[in-house]
């Protein structure tokens, strides 16, 4: 078989759950957008609301359903895009919670859904959603009557514990909601991590259940094996590859592997990176293809059948280093020809 094996660890992202949670005294909530990183969304959120988890953040109406069916009826459902057009429907049958984005988006849902319940999200620096302070202050009496069931804003360095844009959010953000009535959420991974001033009534940790950074102590949540197609002998002057970008200067052994960018494996860390054959680690030569990949397994003493791109020998943040990126790109691109296999340790 030449299909790849995605292994997904739900008992490790429910510990790195509860690892968070016991962080902060509020509530902690779970962001499970881009079908949770990558990784199902509707099976980690089944895990973690079977974990206690309350309240559940997607990016789109659309992701919401998906969540809801999962669900069922009980947790909470928080969009950040909040009410767009034609998010209606979906808001009221899937009982969605819209982060209201925009006096725009409020005059919309108060009109379509009245009654439903929503949220406010505030811009405190960041410029990327949210109202602004002066649209915030415009709209604030009337909107904190209608009893929104979450204030919220996000942190742009969080990952930066020394950052100032840190404490400068921190300050607005108490500037646009001190004596407020309503639950307050600025915190997601990052911010849990900077302590308790940033955690108000809620926090939304997303990375951290996954596995990645900056939460250092998390759990590994993903590993993929990859088959080996077929190993050959090279001699010196011999490429591999297109473009014949590598070239053996010494007699070596190839193994070509079956996975390529198709699979989500980015063409541009190539260069600097390695799979496991065993305990041995192995440089990838030659240009990442469609659907192959090349490694030099000179190296390696007795060839596996498979070999791991991530998993205990390499997160997805060493993944993400060789590739010039991060690792939630490692994770959201993760295609979907894996066989995907879910375990819970």
């Amino acid at each position: 078989m030449a299909q790849s094996v995605l292994t997904i660890d739900l008992g490790a992202i429910c510990a790195n759950w509860r690892a968070l949670a016991a962080m902060n005294a509020g509530e902690t909530a779970a962001v499970v957008k881009a079908n949770a990183y990558g990784l199902g969304a509707g099976k980690v959120a089944k895990a973690l609301a079977d974990q206690g988890a309350r309240t559940f953040f997607v990016a789109q109406a659309e992701e919401g359903v998906i969540v809801r069916e999962a669900l069922g009826t009980g947790p909470t459902i928080c969009v950040f895009g909040g009410h767009m057009d034609g998010d209606a429907p979906l808001l009221r049958d899937a009982n969605l919670v819209p982060m209201i984005n925009s006096i725009d988006q409020m005059l919309r849902h108060v009109e379509a859904l009245p009654g439903h319940p929503f949220g406010i999200q505030l811009d405190s620096g960041m410029n990327r959603l949210g109202m602004e302070p002066a649209e915030w202050a415009a709209l604030r009496d009337i909107a904190l009557s209608q009893k929104p069931v979450l204030v919220m804003s996000h942190l742009a360095c969080a990952d930066e514990p020394g950052h100032g844009m840190n404490e400068f959010q921190l300050q607005t953000f108490r500037q646009m909601t001190d004596g407020i009535d309503a639950p307050r959420s600025l915190a997601a991974t990052g911010g849990t991590l900077l302590g308790p001033d940033y955690h108000f009534d809620m926090t939304r940790p997303g990375i951290g259940l996954y596995g990645g950074l900056p939460f250092v102590d998390a759990r590994p949540v993903v590993s993929l094996s990859i088959p080996v197609i077929q190993v050959r002998d090279v001699n010196p002057g011999e490429s591999v590859g297109y473009g014949n970008s590598w070239v053996a200067r010494v007699p070596g052994k190839i193994a070509t592997i079956s996975a390529g960018y198709a699979d989500g494996i980015i063409r541009a860390m190539g260069p600097k990176a390695h799979v496991w054959a065993g305990e041995t680690r192995c440089k990838i030569v030659g240009r990442i293809s469609m659907d192959l990949i090349g490694v030099d397994v000179g190296p390696v003493k007795e060839m596996p059948d498979t070999v791991e791109l991530l998993g205990r020998h390499q997160s997805v943040d060493t993944l993400a280093e060789a590739a010039g990126t991060i690792g939630y790109e490692i994770l959201t691109s993760l295609g979907s020809r894996y066989a995907r296999r879910y375990i819970s340790t």
